[in-house]
């Protein structure tokens, strides 16, 4: 019997924060010349930040 389970949600947490700073980096690469490209940036870096400790925190 196992006496430990593991669930792939911290799998799952990341690829969709990850998914979210992809799209904050086409945000940033779309809009360049403007704030809009700020805002993207910090989405991107956010949401990256965010899926690595995701990740971490349920492993």
């Amino acid at each position: 019997m196992a006496t430990q389970t593991e669930t792939d949600k911290g799998i799952g947490l990341g690829l969709a924060l990850g998914a979210l700073a992809v799209i904050g980096a086409l945000v940033m690469l779309v809009g360049a010349p403007d704030v809009t490209a700020a805002w993207g940036f910090a989405g991107a870096v956010i949401f990256s930040s965010l899926a690595v400790v995701g990740i971490h925190l349920s492993s």
